[in-house]
């Protein structure tokens, strides 16, 4: 029960967050984290998309370097074939730097 509730408020701090890295790209509707099963759910309305786009982070791991932490997603599902493919491509060799507050929430 803990996780769950923890959960529902790291998934909309991470939302916001989220909102603010892909501004350009569009907008973050919806996100899901479940942290005891380590994956993510992403509904955006992306720009140019006539309809949103859920992407799924079927696995992720958060990864420290120095005082630093980072996560990485080693598994994808999307509802856009092409960013899917894009996604198992490039995806996992990419990171993102954490705030402080979600090292905790995943």
């Amino acid at each position: 029960m803990f996780t769950k509730a923890k959960d529902v408020l790291a998934s909309r701090g991470a939302q916001t967050w989220a909102n603010t890295l892909i501004a350009r790209y569009g907008q973050v509707q919806d996100l899901r984290i479940d942290s005891l099963h380590k994956t993510i759910e992403v509904t955006c309305q992306l720009a140019g998309e006539p309809t949103p786009v859920t992407l799924k982070i079927l696995h992720y791991v958060v990864e420290a370097e120095g005082a630093k932490r980072f996560i990485r997603a080693t598994g994808f599902s999307c509802t856009r074939p092409w960013l899917q493919n894009f996604l198992t491509d490039f995806g996992p060799r990419q990171r993102i730097e954490l705030p402080p507050w979600a090292v905790a929430a995943l």
